[in-house]
């Protein structure tokens, strides 16, 4: 699905899905050694012209193309693809993923000010000045939020849930205080739009590089984590047992990669 370790595993091997079908019509290969349960697929820009994966349960589908300042290309097909998924209990049907990212400076854009299209921003870490500090990637964050739910083609928004995608692949400041706040931007901005719900995608060790430990009082806190990172359906079963992203969160989603797909195990049927 991703960047960082999945990332990097998937598009080595995300050469052509053989098929002479276009999108949406063409049977994808199946997980191997056979399903140990109603399974899911991710999918994104990759997919783009290539056979979507049949016989899914839920679908999450990526916003962006690849970077956190873009827009998948492939959107609205895929989107109408996750649409048709079979459904599972207590697992959303049709979900979204976002890149996400904080380059600080060194970025296509950085805010100067707490403001954007003339929308003033609440800033709990201060007056951004255009520097590269916690107060601007807070507004950095909020900003990409606002530029994905307005920008990407999504009609409805709020009807989704949203991943984070955070993986080390994508720009990171070494400031985890800072890329903590750019997280928390995206999280504050889809709040105000009353999106179904917000969670968090990454590894435990990827997590730990970009973020760490966060605050008591950090919206991050309490948010469903996806965990990539297995290797077959057994070990993404037994990832369901593993910590949550941040405190007072719970493992929902995990991830592994099989025949050139990604497939989510959902962890509420345990």
């Amino acid at each position: 699905m991703h960047k960082g370790i999945v990332r990097g595993i998937f598009l080595a091997i995300a050469a052509v899905i053989v098929s002479a079908i276009g999108p949406g019509n063409a049977t994808a290969d199946k997980p191997s050694s056979g399903a140990i349960a109603p399974l899911g697929n991710d999918i994104s820009w990759p997919q783009c012209n290539k056979p979507y994966p049949t016989g899914r349960h839920f679908g999450i589908v990526g916003v962006n193309n690849g970077l956190a300042n873009n827009t998948n290309p492939c959107f609205a097909s895929e989107l109408n693809w996750v649409q048709h998924s079979k459904g599972l209990a207590g697992q959303d049907t049709a979900a979204l993923y976002v890149n996400t990212a904080n380059p600080g400076l060194g970025g296509s854009y950085w805010p100067k000010n707490n403001s954007y299209n003339r929308m003033a921003i609440g800033n709990p870490y201060g007056i951004c000045d255009g520097t590269d500090t916690p107060a601007c990637a807070y507004i950095y964050g909020y900003v990409k939020a606002y530029d994905n739910a307005t920008l990407r083609g999504v009609i409805n928004p709020s009807n989704y849930t949203w991943w984070l995608d955070v993986e080390t692949t994508n720009s990171w400041e070494s400031n985890k205080l800072a890329n903590t706040a750019d997280l928390e931007g995206m999280v504050n901005y889809l709040a105000t739009i009353g999106v179904k719900s917000v969670g968090l995608y990454s590894t435990g060790y990827q997590w730990g590089q970009i973020v760490g430990p966060t605050l008591f009082n950090s919206p991050l806190n309490g948010l469903k984590s996806w965990l990539a990172g297995a290797s077959s359906q057994q070990s993404a079963q037994a990832n369901c047992s593993l910590p949550p992203l941040t405190t007072n969160g719970s493992v929902v989603l995990t991830q592994y990669i099989s025949s050139r797909l990604d497939y989510n195990y959902s962890c509420l049927q345990l």
